[in-house]
């Protein structure tokens, strides 16, 4: 039977991400890169389900931890997704509205 990572323990979402970093290096090392892409994302969305969207406020700019010289600005936050546009280093805001997990968010930056 599958579960939800929304129906997980903290416990249980710990144990399911340690499952899918050794899944992930194991795809690594048989040079299995779109397994180890796939693996390193399902992580981040357990990762996220041990954060609080509460915590992410509408309307900020955040780091993305992933993708240095780059932010994302928060126009809403659904569930453990932040909704909003990736902001580069020029401080150009892209056009296209895109879902990503909290646990992608970085730092709050300053105004």
């Amino acid at each position: 039977m599958n579960y939800r990572y929304s129906d997980y323990s903290i416990e249980q979402l710990y144990a399911e991400i340690g499952k899918l970093k050794e899944k992930a290096q194991k795809a690594e090392q048989l040079g299995n890169i779109s397994e180890v892409s796939i693996n390193e994302r399902k992580m981040q969305v357990a990762l996220a389900y041990t954060l609080n969207p509460k915590e992410f406020e509408d309307g900020e700019r955040y780091e993305l931890k992933m993708e240095p010289g780059y932010n994302f600005k928060i126009n809403y936050v659904n569930g453990v997704f932040a909704w909003g546009h990736r902001i580069n280093l020029l401080d150009e805001e892209y056009e296209k509205e895109e879902a990503i997990p909290i646990s992608l968010l970085g730092d709050k930056l300053k105004k």
